[in-house]
C-alpha cells in the first residue's frame, strides 16, 4: 500500500485523501484480523502485537476496531472474531476478577458497539453490568469515581476515567435510571473542579480523602510532574468533556473541552507527533506519543458537532490536519511485516514501559478519527 501524501482539501467527508487513508486501515484491519484473531493485543514488538490476559483496561481497542471496520464493510469474519473477543472477557465480570474503573474502556468498545449495531441482548447485559460495577466505585463524599484498587489508592481518580463515562450515559439511556447519568455528571463535575486548569492542561491523578472527600493532593502519574502537562491526559480530558457535553449539553463541559483542545493545538509540534509530556524536558530520543494526537484528534471531531457553524470548521480542520500529518510520518503502509498502523505511541515514560511503539488504542483513535473525517460520526461511546 502507498503512503497517502495529498493536501489537506476543502472538505474531509469529500477528500480523496481521506477516503484513500479509509481504504488502506480497511485492508490493514483484515490483515490483522487474521493474525491476531481473537486475542487481547495491546503493544507491537518486533512487528508483532502481545496478548494481554483478559482484564487488561486496553481488551476494548480491538473489538471496537474490528466493529468500526464491519459497521461499513458487514463482513462475518470481522463480526465473529469481535464477539469471541468480548465473549472471552465474560470471566471478568463473572468470577470476580479485581476490576477497575477502566470497565468503559473495556465494554463500550466490545458490547455497547455490538448491541448498537447488532441488538444483541447478552452484549446489553455485559455491558450493564460493567456499567453497574463502575457506579459501584463512587464516593459519594468526594463524589469521584475510584480509579485502581491498591488499599493506599482508595482515594485515587485518573483523568482518563472522564472516557469511562459514557459507559454510563449509554446504561441511563437503555435502562431509565438516571443515577447511571448523575454519577457520571458528578465526576465529571469533580474533573472539572480539581483535574483541569485554566489553561486546559491536566492533572493526571487527584488523591482525595476517601473519607471526608476533600481534595489532598495531586501527582505526576504518567506525566512528568504534578504540575506538568501529559500530552495524553490532554487528549482524555479533551474527548471526554465532549463525551459528557453530548449526553447532557452542559455548556460547561462543551468549554472545557474547548480550552483542553486549544491547549493541546498550542504545544503540539508541527509533524503531529506530541511528545509524551508538553512540559518535559526535551532529550535525545524523546518519548513521544502518537496515540495523543489520534484520541485528540478524535475529540475535536466531537466536538465539533457542539459549537456553532464557525467553531465547528475550526475543529474539525485542526483534527484533519492531525491526521494528515500523523499519515504522513508515522503510519506503516510501507511496511507490511508490522501489524499495527501507528508508530509512535508510548504506555507510561516514567516507569520506561512501553516507549515509542505501536500501540492498540493508538490505532482504534486513528480509525476512529478517519471514520468522522468521512462524516460517519456515530461512535460506540
Amino acid at each position: 500500500m502507498s503512503k497517502v501524501v495529498t493536501s489537506v482539501g476543502a472538505d474531509a467527508a469529500n477528500s480523496p485523501w481521506v477516503e484513500e487513508l479509509w481504504q488502506q486501515i480497511i485492508g490493514k484491519v483484515g490483515q490483522m484480523s487474521e493474525t491476531i484473531g481473537a486475542d487481547f493485543p495491546y503493544i507491537s514488538y518486533d512487528g508483532k502485537y502481545n496478548s494481554e490476559e483478559a482484564d487488561w483496561w486496553t481488551n476494548g481497542f480491538w473489538p471496537g476496531l474490528l466493529w468500526l471496520i464491519y459497521r461499513e464493510s458487514k463482513e462475518d469474519q470481522l463480526k465473529d472474531t469481535a464477539a469471541q473477543i468480548e465473549a472471552l472477557m465474560d470471566p471478568v465480570l463473572t468470577d470476580f476478577y479485581p476490576l477497575h474503573h477502566d470497565v468503559g474502556f473495556m465494554w463500550s468498545l466490545s458490547s455497547v458497539a455490538q448491541y448498537k449495531l447488532l441488538g444483541c441482548e447478552d452484549s446489553k447485559r455485559r455491558a450493564m453490568t460493567a456499567a453497574s460495577h463502575l457506579v459501584g466505585r463512587f464516593n459519594v463524599k468526594g463524589k469521584f469515581i475510584r480509579a485502581w484498587n491498591q488499599p493506599e489508592r482508595v482515594g485515587w481518580a485518573i483523568i482518563d476515567c472522564m472516557m469511562n463515562l459514557p459507559l454510563l450515559y449509554w446504561a441511563s439511556q437503555e435502562s431509565g435510571d438516571p443515577r447511571f447519568r448523575h454519577v457520571a455528571a458528578l465526576h465529571a463535575d469533580t474533573t472539572l473542579r480539581d483535574f483541569l486548569r485554566p489553561d486546559g492542561s491536566s492533572h493526571h491523578i487527584v488523591c482525595f480523602d476517601p473519607e471526608s472527600g476533600e481534595r489532598q493532593e495531586a501527582l505526576g502519574g504518567q506525566g512528568y510532574s504534578p504540575d506538568s502537562a501529559w500530552s495524553r491526559g490532554t487528549a482524555w480530558a479533551l474527548y471526554g468533556m465532549a463525551l459528557s457535553a453530548r449526553y447532557t449539553g452542559d455548556q460547561r463541559y462543551i468549554d472545557a473541552a474547548k480550552r483542553a483542545a486549544h491547549f493541546f493545538l498550542a504545544n503540539v509540534p508541527e509533524d503531529g507527533l506530541p511528545p509524551w509530556d508538553f512540559r518535559a524536558p526535551w532529550e535525545e530520543g524523546m518519548a513521544m506519543d502518537s496515540s495523543a494526537s489520534a484520541c485528540a484528534a478524535s475529540g475535536m471531531l466531537e466536538l465539533s458537532l457542539l459549537v456553532p457553524v464557525g467553531e465547528s470548521e475550526l475543529y474539525r480542520r485542526a483534527a484533519e490536519n492531525l491526521i494528515f500529518k500523523l499519515n504522513e510520518k508515522y503510519t506503516t503502509w510501507d511496511d507490511p511485516s508490522e501489524e499495527a498502523i501507528l508508530r509512535m505511541g508510548t504506555a507510561n515514560r516514567p516507569k520506561k514501559t512501553h516507549v515509542n511503539v505501536p500501540m492498540i488504542y493508538g490505532d482504534y483513535f486513528f480509525a476512529e478519527a478517519v471514520c468522522k473525517l468521512r462524516g460517519v460520526h456515530d461512535t460506540f461511546w
